[in-house]
């Protein structure tokens, strides 16, 4: 049993390629399905009591988005360079960056 892999090159943001810095990343983002977390975000719980307080559904519901949000996140951190990177890395969530 062989496994193919394929290596998807995030391509990496510079002062003269936004537009189809953004188009290509745009798509990629898509075909991980986390496009959506990354233009509406979602709703974080103010606290850990706030969390626990949650009912299972809304529990799980969190656990992906989350997920969602820090495959995003790293997806994102791939198109960077460190000078661009060091000006985002203290966002907290996709939608922010």
């Amino acid at each position: 049993m062989t496994t193919e892999s394929t290596q998807t090159l995030i391509p990496k943001l510079t002062k003269d390629n936004y537009d189809s810095w953004c188009i290509r990343l745009k798509a990629f983002l898509g075909s991980q399905e986390c496009l959506e977390i990354v233009h509406y975000g979602y709703d974080e719980p103010e606290s850990k009591e706030e969390e626990d307080a949650l009912q299972e559904a809304q529990k799980q519901a969190l656990k992906v988005n989350r997920k969602k949000d820090n495959k995003a996140k790293t997806i994102i951190y791939q198109g960077l360079d460190e000078d661009t990177f060091e000006i985002i890395a203290s966002a907290k969530t996709s939608k922010d960056i």
